[in-house]
Order: structure tokens, then sequence, then C-alpha cells
């Protein structure tokens, strides 16, 4: 349940989609890194928030608890602690899995592709996070999803509204938690969530509910500074200046079209500790994409300043934010295009089919075939001895080979080879 195989038409398309993404990756100087599927069970709990019962544990295989890897952050701060790295921007492109409640139709699953890059080091305010910034709208601009909106806001900006408002600091990522349900259901429902279940007084989820249905631009920002009781939070006070800063440098991207600075973003994981962000694709009103409705958020990441020092033995921090594109939902999207468009994609990348007309030339195919190969040259032939030529035509047709590369009697005593178009029909002997 919730994994699933990928048939050669789904394995290409899940390729091309992977190269677009990887490509924008190198374009921002990022370098690859891999980690092993395992980490230690210890690594991975009290990372993730309520996502933590989420993980898969292995059994006790001789002295290590172990689990399978929940996302590509974690292992990463480890990687960077474990290899005393304290400056590297990177990607990483790899499996994940989670015990959740599969909902295939929407690209969720229990074992999927992450793709992530991440900028590790202590470097000046903000130029890092508006990088990652533009990366999520340069990747979704190229893959063509249509419209989008990247939602940012700030944990700190977030933990000085629950302060404000009264929330006690226990209390600080259970109400962040609830707050991250606010793009799903109404806040009535969030805001009963935070009464009953999380303890907050009726009073105090009225006054988050005044901030956290705010959204806007610079405008907003620099009327929340103003805001008498923010402006006195320092938390606060550091989230909205650096946010100001942030769009300072979104607007030299030209990128500010399509981001929101949106007070109800929360972010279930607990490792953020300043800028956060997700990108949401909008609704196609589409009578082919009536499934597509809801796809909801297609990357997200932020920054997470605190959690390289946790596995750290001397507690020493270096400073991250990072950004994971959600490959799978994307790919759900284009998956569901491609199949209303009727358009075939090829699974092989085969350049020319050696062919021949009459009998007893296997061995013409043979020799042709190899010098082929050895050029470098995609080259593919059917494995009977004596194919029909139409036939072998009939299977460039049906698998998009461009060219047949054929060999007769008559060509061989030429010393020659007849190179057909296969679309036009059209020869040439060379």
């Amino acid at each position: 349940q919730g994994t699933r195989d990928h048939p050669p038409a789904q394995a290409a398309l899940r390729d091309r989609l992977l190269s677009a993404v990887v490509s924008c990756f190198k374009r921002h100087g990022a370098a690859a890194i891999d980690t092993p599927v395992l980490e230690l069970r210890e690594t991975l709990i009290g990372k993730y928030g309520e996502g933590a019962k989420l993980i898969y544990e292995l059994q006790d295989q001789g002295g290590e608890l172990l689990a399978l890897r929940y996302d590509l952050t974690v292992p990463f701060a480890r990687y960077l602690a474990m290899n005393k790295v304290t400056n590297m921007k990177r990607y990483h492109v790899a499996k994940v899995y989670r015990r959740d409640n599969p909902a295939t139709t929407r690209g969720r699953y229990r074992e999927f592709y992450q793709c992530d890059f991440d900028i590790a080091g202590q470097f000046d305010p903000m130029i890092p996070d508006a990088e990652c910034l533009k990366i999520v709208h340069e990747i979704l601009s190229d893959l063509q999803l249509g419209d989008f909106v990247i939602k940012v806001n700030d944990r700190r900006i977030l933990n000085g509204v629950f302060a404000v408002c009264g929330v006690p600091e226990s209390k600080f990522i259970p109400a962040c938690s609830t707050v991250d349900k606010l793009d799903k259901v109404p806040w009535e429902e969030v805001r009963s969530e935070m009464v009953g279940e999380k303890g907050l007084s009726p009073e105090a989820a009225d006054r988050i509910g005044e901030y956290v249905q705010l959204h806007g631009g610079l405008d907003l920002i620099e009327r929340l500074l103003q805001d008498p009781k923010l402006s006195q939070n320092k938390l606060a006070k550091e989230g909205l200046g650096d946010m100001k800063l942030l769009f300072e440098y979104l607007t030299l991207f030209g990128i500010t079209g399509k981001i929101s600075f949106d007070l109800s973003l929360a972010r279930g994981l607990d490792y953020y500790t300043g800028v956060i962000f997700e990108a949401v694709l909008l609704h196609q009103e589409n009578e082919h994409m009536e499934e597509l409705v809801g796809v909801g958020s297609v990357a997200g990441g932020g920054r997470y300043d605190g959690l390289v020092g946790m596995f750290d033995p001397k507690g020493r921090k270096v400073p991250c934010v990072g950004v994971s594109i959600g490959i799978e939902r994307i790919f759900s999207i284009l998956e569901q295009r491609l199949k209303a468009s009727g358009e075939k994609l090829r699974t092989t990348e085969t350049q020319v089919l050696v062919a021949t007309p009459q009998k007893h030339l296997l061995p013409a195919r043979l020799k042709l075939i190899s010098e082929l190969w050895d050029a470098g040259i995609k080259a593919e032939m059917l494995y009977k001895k004596d194919p029909k030529l139409l036939k072998q035509l009939q299977y460039c047709e049906d698998t998009g080979i461009p060219l047949a590369a054929i060999v007769g009697e008559q060509e061989l005593a030429d010393g020659v080879v007849k190179l057909r178009d296969v679309a036009t029909r059209e020869e040439v002997r060379m």
C-alpha cells in the first residue's frame, strides 16, 4: 500500500521531470550528496513534530535501533555535523519513507522521491533565503504547471503572535501545527481544535485569529511593524525586519508577483527557526483536470538554524535554509495532463534501427550495429534472423525511432548504407 511500480512511460516522464529540477539546482551552483536510506532511530526522533508517528521504525537487528529516513533535511544536518562541514550548497534527490495513510490520487505515498536544495553556512541575512524562493519560482515556471503562489512567513513572527495573544511558550509548537491546517479547514475548526485539544483559552484563540487570517505584501509588513502589540515583541520585530529585507531582494529578482506574506503559514515541522515558505498550485478550471483540484503544496521549506547543533557533540550551530520540491505531486499532475492530451511519450532514446530487406543478412546487421554502438550512437535491431522489412519499419513507428539504416544485397555490393527517414519515408544512400 502506498508504493508504486513505474512502467517505462512513467519512468521516462519522471526522468524528464527530475532532470529539469536538477538542472535548476546545478544552475545555482549546488553539489550533489547521497546519504543512507537507514538512519539511527535517535537521529530522527523528536525532529518532526506530529510527523514523528509516521516514521518507519525497524526491528532491532543486532544492537542498533534503525529507522527509514523520513526526509532529506535531518540526514543532511547529521552529515554536516559528523563531517564538521560549516559551509555547503547541496542538492539531494532520493526516496524517503512515511507510514502515512496513502492518498494516491493526490500524490501522497509511503515511499516517494524528494528533491532538496539547501544552503548551509553563516551569511548575511536573507540572501540565501531569497535564492531558495527564486529557485522555487524558476522550477514552477519552467514546468508550466499553471498559476501558483508562494506563501512566506517566519516562525519568529508566529511565535511573537502567540506570545502577544497570551499563549504560554510550552504551547507554541502545538498551536503552530494547528494553525498549519488553515489552508485545508476553515478558521472555526482550527479555533475549536486550539481550545478543545490544545488547551488554549478562547480569548487567546480569538486574538490569534485576528492575525493568522492576514496576508499581503510589503504593505502588510509595514503595517505589522507599526502594530502596537507586535512591535513590542522582540522576536516578532526581528522576523518582520527580515521579512521586509526578503521582500526587497525578491523585488530585485522580479518575482514578488507570485509571493504572498501569509500569517497562517506555519509548516508543521519542529526544526524551522526563521523564514518558512510553501508553494501552492492554484485551481485549474479545465474539463480534463477535475481530479486536480486540491493538489495543495508542491514545494516547501525554510530556515533551520538549530538542527545541525543537535548532532554536534559540542553543540556547534551551522545556520541552514533549504527547499524541497514535491516531485510526486507535480508528477501526478503531469501524468494526468499527458493522459488527457493523448500524447505518446517515447520510452527509449534509440536514434536508428538497423534493418535488412532480404534473408541471410544477419551478419551484416550485427557488423553495422556494432560499429554504430562503438561510435556512441543509440541503435537497435530486431532479435530475429530474417525479419520482414515491413515488420522492422513498423517497429520504428511504434517506438518512435526516427531513422532506419537499411543494408540489403545491393547496398553491400556498393559498399553503402540506405538511411530512411521513418516519418517522411525519404531515403538517402551514404
